[in-house]
């Protein structure tokens, strides 16, 4: 089954800010130590039942409360595949600037961040001595997500929590935090309960080829001719001193356009590229220095990776179904050029052209 995470941002003050951030300290310590202590093994298992017996009783020492203790093991699980899908030595990698908890395991209600009627969140805490307290969250939330929270509690349906900290300090003496309450719900849930067009008559193919300035997109038909292509632009973000939540800000209305022409120019079928790090994201919690590794540009990689797991998130809304192929020769081939040469493309549009013709080829089998 496919998820989806919605992101509800909030801000706190005084206990309740001291209360989240002595949990998110504490559940970045326990990552930092099974992290050290996975290093120094020599195997590792292969399953997340193997993880969570192994570190529990490490985590566990540091974070009293199980279901953290055993999110943060699955957290380092987590970094651990991505390096060996990716060719890269764990043993290098560190963790990077990021400050959050989570409880990873899907359930209704979820024990540690509990969705309350109103949209509050019970969040579990934990204080520096150990000691555990409840506090009470409330996000802002979008209107359009109002529909999916009460169908949350209704349909008794299962999600996962996550509490990020964006930002914190001090300001006239009292403690602010400004996070993020995440919540992750199955994707035929967000589907129903959050889809603009429920129905899609299409039956076209489309193809993408994602940049860090530029998302080509190129639609086929059942044939594989090339029927229309289009480029969306964001490449203003990548200029010095653009801020991140603006730069996303536009990619996201590029993203929407995007999916609008697809499914307006009769798209039913998107395919995207598959790249190693995709359904492991985990890795961006890390940072590592093995940045000469011929496959690992981590900064490019994790960017493109986060474009492409947005348009899949926002696919749904449109009624446009998300399938993913290997990206190996869309780029750099002979089949690549020819088709440059025979439609007269620029090369990323070609990819996309290609993405689409793979895609189709693989769905005919």
């Amino acid at each position: 089954m496919d998820y989806i995470t919605i992101k509800l941002p909030f801000n706190a003050n005084d206990g309740v800010a001291g209360e989240l951030l002595s949990t998110a300290w504490l559940f970045k310590t326990v990552a930092h130590r099974v992290l050290a202590v996975a290093k120094q093994m020599q195997v590792l298992p292969g399953t997340k039942v193997g993880w969570v017996n192994m570190f529990r009783q490490i985590a566990y020492g540091i974070i009293p409360n199980r279901r953290y203790a055993d999110s943060a093991v699955t957290l380092v699980m987590g970094v651990y595949e991505s390096c060996r899908s990716l060719g890269v030595d764990f043993r290098s990698v560190e963790l990077s600037n990021w400050l959050m908890f989570q409880q990873s395991e899907l359930e209704y209600p979820n024990r540690n961040i509990t969705l309350k009627p109103n949209y509050e969140f019970h969040v579990t805490t934990i204080r520096y001595n150990g000691t555990t307290s409840r506090v009470v969250v409330k996000p802002t939330i979008p209107r359009n997500h109002k529909e999916l929270l009460d169908a949350i509690l209704t349909e008794h349906i299962k999600y996962m929590g996550r509490v990020v900290v964006r930002d914190y300090g001090v300001r006239g003496s009292q403690l602010w935090v400004h996070g993020e309450i995440q919540v992750t719900v199955p994707m035929d849930v967000y589907y129903e309960h959050m889809a603009r067009h429920r129905r899609n008559a299409g039956k076209l193919i489309g193809g993408a080829d994602v940049n860090t300035d530029r998302i080509n997109l190129a639609i086929i038909d059942e044939d594989g001719e090339l029927i229309d292509h289009k480029t969306f632009w964001f490449s203003e973000t990548s200029r010095k001193g653009f801020s991140r939540h603006s730069a996303w800000s536009i990619i996201g209305m590029r993203i929407h356009e995007l999916l609008d022409y697809a499914y307006r120019h009769g798209v039913k079928t998107l395919f995207l590229e598959n790249p190693e790090i995709l359904g492991r994201l985990k890795l961006m919690w890390a940072k590592s220095g093995d940045r000469g590794h011929e496959n690992y540009n981590h900064k490019v990689m994790t960017f493109r990776s986060s474009i492409i797991e947005k348009i899949a998130m926002k696919a749904p809304l449109y009624g446009i179904e998300v399938k993913y192929v290997n990206p190996r020769g869309t780029t750099n081939s002979t089949e690549h050029d020819e088709t440059m040469k025979k439609h007269g493309l620029d090369r990323h549009t070609a990819s996309a052209y290609l993405t689409a013709l793979r895609g189709l080829k693989h769905q005919q089998k």
